[in-house]
């Protein structure tokens, strides 16, 4: 069954994949068709196909390595203005400009030149910009998406006000799980008669409807006897506990406790029930949503700006003794992995919500860094052509207020070295981070 659970996750997590980059390419794939322009092909994956079917003059399939996709638009570079009638056309003997011409030649025997117009090159800036941003947009609109239905619909984990478990005793901040309660102070919880389950609705007169609620109030109560309203059993009761102050631990913004240098725990004299609450996921409102968004994209952007130097531990993690970053870049047998250990996990508390919130939120960080990846001014990515289009817009606007002719669109071709480079980059870390995930990899728990 586990074996059966956990090939489940690596499906499910591949389903996911394969549809954010079908959308992806489509989210290039209408503004394109929308503009006028020719696209022959529409594909999910790189290398042989393995199904492909044509509608009208696209032809739409899946390709062997799904490790991407992309739509084949025609004319995406300029053509020779040799090639125009009355010029002499260029030629030079340089490795990029043969580059260049070669890629140029190529593109101009896959079209008509009756269809000239229908090019990608032909296209005006602003409509370049939105065929090119149309794919990491559309990636996201699904990490909006699926981080609302976190937020809004599965909920973020937090700790309720209702009571999971109630101390026997008083026990030092530090002492350890399974410390003994023989010869200490019962706890002023159980003294009240609290028991596990009760929701605590008020402490002194004071609402808690949140577990932060409870503490500050449990915190700020010092020794004295203070009503503890409590839900139980449908029905409300008021009991009367007496807090101690007692060296309790510091937490910080983030619910860690926090420690002194010597890496002790850091306490502060504060009042002490003995109750812990419930971890459940608690929906949050509609308008945490795009602070959300943007919390996951600045995250997601420092990680980008970051990558070589993560790929550098990445490198040393998988062929040294280092561990690997739990929060660094992930191929994708990693992410399969951590989709098969999520749907087979067998632990308490670990239940199928807490599954569903950990896939989604999987996906949701996987469009995120896709959007935020694509964006890299460098070709092959979309944000390479994007630098183009805002160069050409610059390269036209100046000539126009300078009373010049039209300089034409940017000829990408001369880029192609560098896109070779760097395609050649992408492949190798592509590599290694699979290596990485199958000798070193990030687990779950």
């Amino acid at each position: 069954m586990t074996v059966a659970l956990y090939v489940l996750g690596v499906v499910l997590v591949a389903l996911g994949i394969g549809l954010s980059i079908a959308l992806h390419e489509i989210g290039h794939l209408v503004p394109a068709k929308a503009f006028g322009v020719r696209v022959t092909q529409y594909m999910i994956g790189f290398g042989p196909t393995i199904w492909s079917r044509r509608r009208g003059e696209t032809e739409y399939g899946v390709k062997a390595i799904p490790l991407g996709g992309y739509i084949r638009m025609i004319g995406m570079y300029p053509p020779h203005r040799g090639d125009a009638p009355g010029t002499i056309r260029e030629d030079s003997t340089g490795l990029v400009q043969q580059m260049a011409a070669e890629a140029k030649e190529w593109e101009a025997a896959q079209y008509d030149p009756a269809e000239q117009h229908r090019t990608f090159v032909a296209l005006s800036v602003p409509k370049k910009l939105v065929v090119m941003l149309g794919g990491p947009v559309m990636n996201l609109l699904i990490s909006a998406v699926l981080m609302a239905v976190l937020l809004c619909g599965l909920g973020l984990p937090a700790v309720t006000n209702e009571v999971s478990s109630v101390s026997r005793c008083v026990l030092p901040a530090d002492a350890p799980a399974d410390a003994s309660c023989e010869g200490r102070q019962e706890a002023p919880a159980l003294a009240a008669g609290i028991r596990p389950d009760d929701v605590i609705v008020s402490i002194d007169g004071t609402p808690t409807p949140t577990w932060d609620d409870v503490s500050t109030a449990i915190r700020g109560a010092g020794d004295r006897t203070v009503p503890v309203v409590v839900e139980r059993d449908g029905e409300r009761l008021t009991l009367h506990a007496t807090p101690i102050v007692d060296a309790r631990p510091v937490y910080a913004a983030d619910g860690s406790v926090e420690r002194a240098p010597d890496g002790s725990v850091r306490t502060e004299q504060v009042g002490f029930l003995g109750v812990s609450g419930t971890r459940d996921l608690v929906p949050r409102p509609v308008t945490e949503v795009p602070g959300a968004v943007w919390d996951a994209f600045t995250a997601t952007g420092r990680i980008v700006v970051t990558l070589p130097v993560r790929m550098v531990d990445v490198t040393r993690a998988a062929f040294g003794s280092g561990e690997r970053d739990a929060d660094g870049p992930i191929g994708v047998v990693g992410v399969s992995r951590l989709a098969g250990e999520i749907v087979s996990a067998d632990r308490p508390g670990f239940d199928l919500e807490e599954k569903l919130f950990t896939l989604v939120s999987m996906m949701s960080s996987l469009n995120m860094a896709l959007f935020v990846f694509n964006l890299i001014p460098l070709l092959p990515l979309d944000g390479g052509h994007v630098a183009g289009a805002l160069l050409e817009g610059v390269r036209r606007t100046w000539a126009r207020v300078r009373g010049r002719p039209d300089p034409g669109p940017v000829d990408m071709s001369r880029m192609l070295p560098v896109t070779n480079v760097v395609a050649l980059v992408f492949i190798a870390m592509t590599v290694l981070l699979v290596y990485a995930d199958i000798v070193r990899p990030i687990t779950l728990f």
